[in-house]
């Protein structure tokens, strides 16, 4: 384990510097908590997110009791060394409410900027994954899972012919709606496959970022 970067850390007069854990996969924000010297280098030995107790005076693991553990993906730390940011995945929600996250209240939402992100994808999953469980009467999901494989896949057919069709139409409004909907079959047909985009964007993650690592050198030069 290498703590080389612990000097370039600035630790508060308490010995503390602040977390942020980041959702690896959705990039979501989930909490923030205190951190020593010692919760630091447990939480790079263990890969489990722990920090310090400023009440109780003690080091305590995330999840320890509830069981929704913060398995730490990366640490960094910011330009001036005072706050670190954890990219984990959770085990359960971060937050004691039980909410995903401990920033679920608003203060304020531009909604001329507010777009949607992709946070949307693992939104709709769950969702499919919930109608599964608690079938709703006149639901299109629960209607395509009845049916079975061969009428997703059907379905995800037509929508990409449809897709392919829109772009020849050159109608961006249209394009994006049939995207759309392909996505969503293409979403139920990895939930009835006990997949999700985790393992398409690990594959994309191999196909992508290792193989540029493969193709250039230490200096960012293609490599002969």
């Amino acid at each position: 384990m290498n703590t080389d970067f612990l000097s370039k850390l600035q630790f508060n007069d308490q010995g503390l510097i602040p977390a942020i854990l980041q959702d690896y996969h959705t990039r979501q924000v989930l909490m923030m908590a205190w951190m020593n010297e010692a919760s630091l280098k447990m939480t790079l030995d263990t890969k489990k997110a722990t920090f310090y107790s400023r009440s109780r005076k003690q080091l305590w693991v995330k999840g320890e009791t509830s069981g929704n553990v913060q398995h730490v993906v990366s640490v960094d730390y910011d330009c001036d060394g005072d706050t670190l940011l954890l990219q984990v995945i959770p085990d359960g929600p971060a937050c004691h409410t039980g909410h995903t996250s401990c920033f679920y209240q608003n203060a304020m939402t531009d909604d001329a900027r507010t777009a949607g992100n992709s946070d949307i994808l693992a939104e709709l999953a769950g969702q499919i994954d919930d109608r599964k469980a608690h079938p709703v009467s006149g639901s299109y999901t629960n209607y395509l899972l009845n049916e079975g494989i061969d009428k997703v896949l059907k379905k995800v057919g037509e929508e990409s012919a449809e897709t392919i069709i829109a772009a020849k139409n050159d109608d961006p409004d249209e394009l994006a709606g049939e995207v759309a909907d392909l996505v969503y079959h293409l979403t139920v047909l990895l939930r009835m496959k006990n997949l999700s985009f985790d393992d398409v964007f690990a594959v994309l993650d191999a196909r992508h970022h290792k193989k540029r690592r493969d193709e250039y050198d230490d200096k960012g030069k293609v490599k002969d």
